[in-house]
């Protein structure tokens, strides 16, 4: 993944205040040619800087009002095999390789807890899988954010 530039980070800015906006709109807001801005969405979309429309979507607007994070000691031989499984699970939402005491940290998603005990004992029927601690989010005391982080970029040139 290449690094995003002040110009990019300027895009990425324009659109995160008005998703609505054309490739024209953002060539007149930004100053900057319609082709440039068109090439550099290309470029961003191809190089993952910019993700699936769906990672947007609120999992409540789906029904899923319980987020919880699931701690997972796993044998490290079956590492491919169980993540490969855990991505098969739609309420599995991140998988993050850790250190420390955990070797995959799991957030999920559930409609409530007898929801969440159900995928548990999925994650737990996996191969490879050990041992398993599940925290429940009482809320979200923020979002994930990259505005700031744009913000830098776009004074960085």
């Amino acid at each position: 993944m290449n690094e995003i530039d002040a110009l990019d980070a300027r895009i990425l800015l324009a659109l995160d205040d008005d998703p609505d906006l054309t490739i024209l709109g953002l060539s007149r807001e930004l100053g900057v040619a319609r082709n440039t801005v068109h090439a550099r969405l290309r470029k961003l979309g191809h190089n993952g800087v910019i993700g699936d429309f769906s990672r947007r979507v609120d999992p409540v607007a789906l029904g899923y009002d319980l987020v919880a994070f699931v701690s997972m000691q796993i044998s490290q031989t079956k590492q491919p095999v169980t993540t490969t499984a855990l991505r098969e699970l739609p309420e599995v939402i991140e998988i993050h390789a850790t250190s420390g005491d955990a070797d995959l940290m799991v957030k999920v998603v559930a409609r409530d807890t007898q929801d969440l005990n159900r995928i548990t004992n999925e994650i737990l029927g996996i191969d490879g899988v050990e041992r398993t601690s599940t925290a429940i989010s009482l809320h979200e005391a923020m979002t994930t954010r990259m505005r700031g982080l744009l913000e830098v970029a776009a004074r960085t040139s």
